[in-house]
């Protein structure tokens, strides 16, 4: 059941994750199933790019801890800078799968991500993070725990 606080973010987002999922699934209809990650990636970056979205594969992303830089991850890919997406090649997404993006989602300011499977069966998965508590909007700052109240991760 969706959060009704999640709404406003779904919206938001909804012009720019409604085109990357038929981006998907033309990807997943062209190549099918079978192929490493990389291969899906590349073809999905490709794709999104013919749509005109500004993509960066593997882009980094910086945690923090005490305001000081603790790690990096690097995400399959960023999209217009606004949605990360993380792209398996697994019979299922797993419950694993969600809590990676759930983590990029926490390190950055960034609010929405999608798992994009391209298992046997096509799967999506969309989550929201809501970053209101984030005062600055620079990716990558410190921010606080996910115990506070107003940072509730949310699956869609």
């Amino acid at each position: 059941m969706r959060n009704p606080k999640s709404t406003p973010l779904i919206t938001q987002h909804a012009h720019v994750t409604e085109r990357i999922i038929a981006a998907f699934y033309d990807v997943y209809n062209t190549l099918g199933y079978g192929f490493l990650e990389k291969v899906y990636e590349n073809a999905l970056a490709h794709e999104l790019r013919k749509r005109g979205f500004s993509v960066v594969q593997q882009a980094r992303i910086t945690v923090w801890y005490d305001g000081i830089s603790v790690g990096e991850y690097l995400a399959d890919m960023l999209v217009n800078d606004l949605v990360i997406l993380e792209r398996k090649a697994a019979e299922e997404i797993r419950p694993e799968h969600s809590a990676q993006l759930l983590n990029y989602l926490r390190a950055t300011t960034h609010q929405v991500g999608l798992i994009l499977n391209f298992g046997p069966k096509p799967g999506i998965r969309r989550r929201i993070y809501d970053t209101a508590r984030t005062v600055n909007r620079t990716p990558n700052i410190p921010r606080p725990t996910p115990s506070n109240p107003q940072s509730t991760p949310q699956t869609l």
